[in-house]
């Protein structure tokens, strides 16, 4: 019984320490990205890419406070996003 408590606690210690590794490299990740990118990777898959003056800023804001739960964004890729929808196209 003893070596299973043993065994036990080992594998929920590796298994932290790989959660937490891989939700830093995910982080790290997400940081390096543009709004372009993330739009394409988590808003492409439902979504036509929409001109952003569509929406004025205010409502891409809603929009994006709103798919934030919808989507399971974190806060800086919906700042990103945002962004990336808010910026006029240039020709």
């Amino acid at each position: 019984m003893k070596k299973y408590k043993i065994f036990i606690t080992l594998g929920i210690i590796v298994l932290s320490v790989v959660i937490l590794a891989e939700s830093c490299v995910t982080s790290q990740l997400v940081a390096d990205k543009e709004g372009s990118q993330l739009w394409s990777e988590n808003c492409g898959r439902c979504h036509n890419a929409p001109a952003g003056s569509v929406y004025s800023n205010n409502e891409w804001d809603l929009i994006g406070t709103h798919m934030r739960m919808r989507a399971q964004l974190t806060a800086d890729e919906t700042r990103k996003i945002v962004s990336f929808l808010q910026t006029p196209a240039t020709e």
